[in-house]
């Protein structure tokens, strides 16, 4: 199966879409848009992209294009986030003096960039990015702060493992299949569903009271601006279900309260 992430090969979300689909062939993308346009022209055969970060929040975009987009979530996992100094291979910890990666990798690891202060944090596109880059530069005193993964994939050292500085930092991605292929898992006890709502009093309320009554578990509620429609919102909600005839009794519920409503995945949570 060819998977679709957004980064360079080596990245958390090729960690994760391996975690998915054992021996999958990875599609690099520089951009989340073009993830979902592999999927579109069925250069790939799924795609899988991150939607939370249990401490830097939602990526928010994700969601944006799978409303855009003909897909569903058939699966997610929940990967823990490890992130490394990496450098050339023979260089020495003492000789780093610059360190790149993605902005969010970087405001993870502060206290160890804190406690070495000879290291200035550069911001890059992409945490294995970071390590491609040095690989091609073979500069000894530049470093980065990626996945086990990327070391592997590109040949270069880890100078200090789980330098984060948080231990219970995970990333929550989906697999997303093209719409008209995907299966859902008889076993699925979780969805995620969009909606919109007139604006009126209580319309929010009333919606979600809905999925209530039924004894559905909401875990996320997330709003985002539709756009050309200053102030009118479209609300992401994932929820705990106890059956497929539940799941599509839940649309329902929603569908007598809202304006649109688009199921976007039924599937099996993951578990830590």
């Amino acid at each position: 199966m060819k998977i679709a992430i957004q980064g360079e090969p080596g990245s958390f979300s090729h960690e994760a879409a391996l975690k998915l689909v054992a021996g999958a062939e990875i599609l690099p993308c520089a951009l989340s848009a073009e993830v979902f346009a592999a999927l579109d022209s069925k250069a790939a055969d799924a795609a899988v992209i991150p939607i939370e970060n249990s401490l830097a929040g939602s990526v928010l975009e994700h969601f944006d294009l799978l409303l855009k987009h003909d897909v569903k979530v058939v699966r997610e996992t929940l990967l823990r986030i490890r992130h490394n100094l990496i450098a050339i291979r023979g260089a020495s910890l003492d000789e780093i003096d610059r360190v790149f990666s993605h902005a969010v990798a970087l405001a993870q690891c502060r206290r160890f960039l804190a406690e070495h202060k000879k290291m200035k944090a550069v911001a890059f596109y992409d945490t294995a990015g970071s390590v491609k880059q040095l690989v091609a530069l073979r500069d000894k005193h530049a470093a980065a702060i990626a996945s086990e993964q990327a070391a592997i994939y590109y040949g270069a050292e880890i100078l200090e493992t789980e330098i984060e500085d948080d231990a219970e930092n995970y990333t929550r991605f989906f697999l997303v299949h093209r719409e008209a292929e995907a299966e859902t898992d008889p076993e699925a006890n979780k969805m995620s569903v969009a909606f919109s709502l007139e604006n009126r009093t209580g319309s929010l309320v009333a919606a979600l009271s809905a999925l209530s009554a039924m004894g559905t578990n909401l875990t996320k509620i997330e709003s985002r601006p539709v756009q050309g429609k200053p102030w009118e919102y479209i609300f992401y909600v994932d929820y705990q279900i106890g059956s497929s005839e539940e799941g599509a009794h839940s649309l329902d519920a929603l569908r007598a309260h809202c304006g649109m409503v688009k199921e976007l995945g039924r599937y099996r949570e993951a578990e830590i």
